[in-house]
């Protein structure tokens, strides 16, 4: 005899009105241009801040993040330059080396600046980065610059 249990991949033998009207605006295709389709849905539930619910909904609503998220986004930025200038050099020679060489310095200070405002900010360990190396980022460029990387 044929297992007779219920398959909860197909439609129920017994359809609810509700269930059927939900199948039929599916199939329609009522339900395709609904903001965020195909996207998460956007939480505004700030129960997991407590107390500074109210500040992070500011913040939000002000396009901010707070300090140590700013000062990470710096970082990348500053990071994303670097890597630029690195990319730029390949087998580039002498040829600006002097001016790479001071753009190098420039951008890893200034990343190593943001990078101190994060892990003093940061609220745990986890989101902490370490500082640049301004010697590493330097050999890097003679790197790129003698052989193309």
């Amino acid at each position: 005899m044929a297992d007779e249990r219920w398959n909860p991949w197909q439609r129920p033998p017994r359809e609810l009105l509700i269930d059927r009207q939900i199948r039929e605006a599916m199939e329609e295709g009522k339900f395709d241009d609904l903001p965020y389709h195909g996207q998460r849905i956007p939480l505004e539930d700030d129960s997991a801040a407590g107390d500074w619910a109210q500040a992070f909904r500011m913040l939000r609503n002000a396009r901010m993040a707070p300090p140590w998220i700013e000062a990470d986004k710096e970082a990348r930025r500053q990071r994303a330059a670097l890597d630029a200038i690195l990319e730029r050099a390949r087998g580039t020679g002498a040829l600006g080396r002097g001016w790479r060489r001071r753009q190098v310095a420039q951008l890893v200070e200034a990343a190593n600046r943001a990078i101190e405002v994060l892990n003093a900010d940061a609220p745990t360990a986890r989101q902490h980065r370490q500082a640049l190396d301004l010697a590493t980022e330097l050999r890097k460029l003679d790197a790129a610059e003698r052989d193309g990387g």
